[in-house]
C-alpha cells in the first residue's frame, strides 16, 4: 500500500543560484500539455491506494497562474483522499497573493511550504530570491488569516561570507512569524548550479558547524522538537509526509524529474519537457532487492533524530538489526546509541552523519 503522493512542477520564474532540482523557466505554453500529461501519469500509474499526505513541490509551483493552479488542483481530485489527509504545498513568497491562498484552501491544501531561506539583503541577492523581510511578515500574517495554521519555511544557512550575528538576525526574526514548522539547510554547491560555475566557496567548515549548534539549541529553546537532521517542528507539526521517505516507505511520484518507490521498485522521471509531455515518463528504474531494502531502511531512518526502532525492523525484515555489519562496532564506539527501543545517531556526531552512514552503504 502507497499512502503518499509527491507532484512535481518544475517551472520557475526565476532560477535559483543554489538549486539543482528539476526545473526550466516558465513558459505559458508548456503548461497546459504538461498538465494533461501529468493527469495521463496519474491515470495509467495510481492504483487506488489511500492517500494520507500530498505533497507538491519544485520547481516553484506558484509560478503557475491562478487559472493553471486550480487546474493542478483539479487533478488531485483524482486520489482516493483520506479525511486525515496533510495536504502541502510550495510557494514563494512573491507568489503569494489572497486569491491564491483562498483557492488553496477551498481545496483542502491545509500545510505550506514557503521558501525564505534568509530576510538578509546581502545574502538574498547571492542566494536570487525576490522577496524582503516586510513581504515575508505580511504574507505569512496573510497565510494564518485565510486560515492555515500549519507552515513551514526553509533557512538556508553557511552562505558566502555569513557571520553569526547575521545567522542569530535571521533566526529572530524566523521564530517571530510563530510557524509550525522550520527545515534548515547548510549550503551545498553542487555541480551545474550559478554558485558553482562562479567557483563560489564554501564558508569555513568550523564556522559551518558552529552555525548548526547556533541553530539548534535557538530553535530548541523555543520549544520546536528536533526530529529529523534538518527539521525542526511544533509537537504534532513533524511533516508526515517527509516522514514516509525517512521510514523508508513506498509512494507515488508524478511529474517530469519525479522520484517514486513502487511495488519494490524505485523510479525517476526523465527531466525533458518533451519527453515528458510526450508521455514517455520513466526514465530511470530499480528493481530493489532486500539486502538494498536493508540498505535504505538505516541512510533514511538514521536521519531521524529518534532513530530505528528495533521491533519495527525485526517485523519488516525477519532479522535482528544487530545482525546488520558495522551496527555493534559504531555502538560500541559511541557513535550510535542504544537505548533499548531505538538506535539512534549519538546527538555529538550528528552534524556529521554522513560518515557514519556511509558504514551501511554497499
Amino acid at each position: 500500500m502507497r499512502s503518499s503522493v509527491y507532484i512535481h512542477i518544475p517551472f520557475c520564474k526565476s532560477i535559483c543560484s543554489y538549486c539543482d532540482f528539476c526545473k526550466i523557466y516558465y513558459n505559458q505554453k508548456y503548461i497546459d500539455s504538461y498538465l494533461k500529461s501529468l493527469e495521463n501519469e496519474i491515470k495509467t500509474f495510481y492504483q487506488n491506494d489511500e492517500i494520507k499526505t500530498l505533497y507538491i513541490g519544485g520547481g516553484t509551483p506558484s509560478s503557475l497562474n491562478i487559472e493553471e493552479v486550480s487546474k493542478l488542483l483539479d487533478i488531485t481530485k483524482m486520489f482516493n483522499i483520506s479525511k486525515d489527509l496533510e495536504f502541502t504545498i510550495e510557494l514563494n513568497i512573491e507568489h503569494i497573493t489572497k486569491e491564491l491562498l483562498e483557492l488553496l484552501y477551498e481545496n483542502g491544501v491545509n500545510r505550506l511550504s514557503i521558501g525564505v531561506q534568509t530576510f538578509n539583503e546581502k545574502h538574498l541577492k547571492i542566494l536570487n530570491r525576490h522577496h524582503s523581510k516586510n513581504e515575508v511578515i505580511k504574507k505569512i500574517e496573510m497565510a494564518k488569516k485565510v486560515g492555515f495554521n500549519n507552515i513551514n519555511i526553509d533557512l538556508i544557512y553557511a552562505i558566502p561570507n555569513q557571520t553569526k550575528s547575521e545567522l542569530i538576525e535571521d533566526l529572530d526574526d524566523f521564530l517571530r512569524l510563530d510557524i509550525t514548522h522550520i527545515s534548515t539547510y547548510s549550503l551545498i554547491i553542487e555541480p551545474h548550479t550559478k554558485l558553482y560555475i562562479d567557483k563560489t566557496d564554501y564558508i569555513d567548515e568550523t564556522i559551518d558547524f558552529e552555525m548548526y549548534q547556533l541553530i539548534n539549541e535557538t530553535v530548541t529553546k523555543k520549544g520546536y522538537n528536533y526530529y529529523e537532521i534538518s527539521n525542526y517542528s511544533k509537537p504534532g507539526y513533524e511533516s508526515k509526509h517527509n516522514l514516509v521517505y525517512w521510514n523508508n516507505l513506498e509512494y507515488y511520484g508524478f511529474g517530469m524529474g519525479a522520484s517514486g518507490y513502487v511495488d519494490n521498485v524505485r523510479y525517476t522521471n526523465t527531466t525533458n519537457i518533451n519527453k515528458y509531455n510526450s508521455g514517455q515518463y520513466r526514465d530511470e528504474i530499480e528493481v530493489i532487492d532486500n539486502q538494498t531494502k536493508i540498505e535504505n531502511e538505516l541512510i533514511l531512518g538514521f536521519r531521524k533524530i529518534k532513530g530505528i526502532n528495533k521491533n519495527n525492523f525485526f517485523k519488516k525484515y525477519n532479522q535482528s538489526i544487530y545482525e546488520i555489519n558495522n551496527i555493534n562496532k559504531l555502538i560500541e564506539e559511541g557513535k550510535l546509541i542504544d537505548d533499548g527501543t531505538n538506535i539512534y545517531i549519538n546527538s555529538k556526531y550528528l552534524y556529521l552523519s554522513n560518515e557514519i552512514l556511509i558504514n551501511f552503504m554497499v
